[in-house]
């Protein structure tokens, strides 16, 4: 009969960490899009901070590299 308590007891000590671990899963899966969305939002913005300077400096200005080790910019 013991042994009957220990395993139902274990059982609900299982099945209560399985709810803590699924909600705290589904919170780290929020934070994780959240965070995905921000690098989206930022990366978005250099890129077009890339295109505005480009723009102002004008064609000759973008083919000179400012990185030897990356080729040069083309458009």
């Amino acid at each position: 009969m013991s042994n009957f308590k220990s395993v139902a007891e274990k059982i609900r000590s299982l099945e209560n960490d399985r709810r803590n671990l699924v909600l705290e899963i589904e919170e780290l899966k929020k934070l994780a899009d959240s965070k995905a969305k921000a690098l989206e939002s930022e990366v978005s913005m250099l890129r077009e901070e890339v295109r505005s300077l480009r723009m102002i400096l004008g064609p000759s200005e973008t083919e000179q590299e400012v990185d030897p080790k990356k080729k040069p910019l083309r458009r």
